[in-house]
Formats: C-alpha cells, structure tokens, sequence
C-alpha cells in the first residue's frame, strides 16, 4: 500500500506538470522554455520536476501521447466495436485517437521534437505503442509474425494519417478522413494480395521459410525487473 501511495503521488505531480505545460506548447514546443514554466505554475520543487522527467518537457510530451492512448482505450471499450467489420474498427479507431486531441498545434509541436534523431527512437516507440493498444482494443489475439506485422503496417499508416491531419484545412477534417480510408485500403489489398500470393506456385515454394518466419513470436511482458524511474523515485512527504 505504501509504495501505491508513492506510485500515486508521483503520477499526481507529472499530471499536474503536464497539464501546465499543455498552455506553453503552442507558443514554445516541448521544450526547455515550457517545462520550467510549468515548474513555476505548479510549484512543484524544480528537483522533483527534474527526477520525475529526467528530460524535462521531453517526458511530458511522451506522458502526453501515452495519455492520448489510454483515453483512445477507453473509448473503443465503450463502443459498439462487435458490430463493426475489422477494417471499419480500424478506422474507427484511428480517427477516435486523433479526434480526442484538444488542439493540433501541440501535437505539431510532438511531431517536430520526435523527428529529431535524438527523439526518433522514442517516437517511433510511441507509434508502435499507439497501434499495439489499437490491435488490442479491437480484439487482436495474434501471437506469431501476424502481431508484428500488423502493427508495423499499422503504424505506417497512422503516421501518414496524423501528418495529412496536422495540414489538413477541410471541413470537419473530412479530408483527412477519406485520405485514411484510402491507406487502410491500401492495407486491405495488401492482406488480399498476400493471400494470392500464398495460393500460387511461387507461394508454395516460399511455404517452408515463410513457415519458419510464422514460429515467431509476440514478445511477452517482463516479470520480476523493477519497474520504471518513476517507481524508484519516491517523493518527499509533505511537511
């Protein structure tokens, strides 16, 4: 129960560091600028701020996009998702994500720090994250090459879908929305395609390496490692 309470206190401090920085974003990027200035809205302790985010405005924008996931989860579980075919949950999906963004401006702001070679990695993992909780929010239960392979042609086109969305100047954003139709389209024909391929001649004389890549496996999650920085860090108590 005590390391709860600390796991939750710390949680509480990065949200509320977060929500401050949201109203500097649009104007000064996840940067420098915006985390002290949240420091200072907040008045949290700098080294508090500093041992939660160990890069600084870098860490919100991560906590930010997570936020954005589990909000997008949330609301996939209150949808009727039974009734809809797969590619209409997929669509779905996406666009439910990109919708629950209160204002473009500060995801254009993540899309240019994540671009930079020092952040790629860490956006390219948000990506990925984001299709993993699609997949699994629509019932996804692949464990073999299937799981890496959706998700990796997911996340092409999510990306391709949120930087059509950040110019994107239409109506109710219905541009946008055609032009994801179009990608998941793309992907369809893609799976149609596969499928041919694995009926003709060609197909059946791949069969034996193809079976070999089919053995592979969705990774499982590690048991009995510590658990991030935010859960070795304990706050100090309130005086």
């Amino acid at each position: 129960m005590h390391d709860d309470a600390q796991n939750h206190a710390s949680t509480d401090i990065k949200t509320r560091l977060l929500e401050a920085a949201e109203m500097h974003v649009p104007f000064d990027g996840w940067s420098e600028t915006t985390f002290v200035a949240a420091i200072a809205d907040t008045g949290v302790d700098a080294t508090v701020a500093r041992a939660l985010c160990p890069r600084g405005a870098v860490d919100l924008a991560v906590a930010y996009h997570k936020r954005g996931d589990s909000q997008m989860e949330d609301a996939l579980r209150a949808a009727a998702l039974q009734d809809m075919k797969i590619r209409e949950k997929i669509t779905f999906a996406v666009r439910t994500r990109l919708e629950l963004c209160p204002d473009r401006e500060i995801i254009r702001r993540g899309s240019t720090l994540f671009a930079l070679p020092q952040h790629a990695a860490t956006g390219a993992q948000l990506i990925w994250g984001t299709s993993d909780a699609i997949w699994r929010a629509i019932g996804d239960s692949s464990r073999d090459i299937n799981w890496y392979s959706k998700r990796a042609t997911l996340s092409a086109v999510y990306s391709a879908t949120v930087l059509y969305w950040l110019g994107d100047d239409s109506d109710a954003q219905e541009a946008t929305w055609a032009f994801l139709d179009r990608r998941i389209e793309n992907v369809m024909q893609f799976e149609k395609t596969k499928a041919q391929f694995n009926k003709s001649p060609l197909g059946k004389l791949m069969a034996a390496p193809l079976n070999a890549l089919s053995k592979c496996r969705a990774p499982e999650p590690p048991k009995g490692l510590p658990g991030n920085f935010e859960n070795l860090w304990t706050p100090p108590p309130s005086s």
